[in-house]
């Protein structure tokens, strides 16, 4: 099994380059696992208690289990993805029966700052976007899609984001393998990878 880690701050386009190298590849052979489903469960507490956590430190996901999936999956055996839910800030109970494929691609903004889970990613991949350009993908996508007002989404940001970016996910550059810059013209590096998967399948 080939597995890709897929890392980058929030709304650098990850989402987008998985689906440029997924296009290609035979369907069925490669599979995707998002941290986002991997924050820990916050059951025992709160809603009001829930909001107040800060989702983008590596504290907030449960490396521990995603690890011991992946493993599972290394080994050929099917996982039970937990589903999470933006809206509840919490996971819903419901799981996603994930099989093994040829290649795991793994994708999500912590992903290179777990040293077990970095030493798993046979290629780890930085996707580079413009701050700016962040912040207003984030802002358009946490309005329409997650019922946040701009107030919140802009607070979220200066409070915690931009710290915790400069902090926990820019240094993880110096481990990736591959930087995409996320414009139009990034079909190189994409090009790069597919011919590496290709080449595993």
């Amino acid at each position: 099994m080939l597995i890709l880690g897929i890392a980058g701050g929030t709304g650098c386009g990850k989402t987008t380059v998985v689906n440029q190298i997924l296009n290609e590849l035979p369907e069925g052979e490669v599979g995707v696992i998002s941290q986002d489903s991997y924050y820990k469960d916050t059951s025992h507490l709160l809603y009001d208690e829930r909001v107040k956590i800060n989702f983008d430190h590596p504290r907030s996901i449960d490396f521990d289990l995603l690890v011991l999936q992946l493993k599972a999956l290394k080994k050929g055996k099917p996982i039970h993805q937990p589903v999470y839910s933006f809206v509840k800030h919490n996971r819903t109970g419901d799981t996603i029966l994930t099989h093994p494929r040829k290649v795991m691609i793994v994708e999500g903004i912590l992903i290179l700052t777990n040293p077990e889970l970095r030493d798993m990613f046979d290629i780890k991949i930085f996707v580079h976007a413009d701050s700016d350009e962040r912040l207003i993908r984030r802002l358009k996508r946490d309005i329409s899609e997650r019922g946040r007002d701009l107030n919140e989404v802009l607070n979220r940001y200066q409070t915690t984001l931009k710290p915790m970016h400069n902090q926990f996910i820019e240094p993880m550059k110096e481990y990736a393998d591959i930087i995409i810059p996320n414009n139009k013209h990034n079909t190189v590096a994409i090009d790069i990878v597919r011919t590496i998967i290709t080449e595993k399948l």
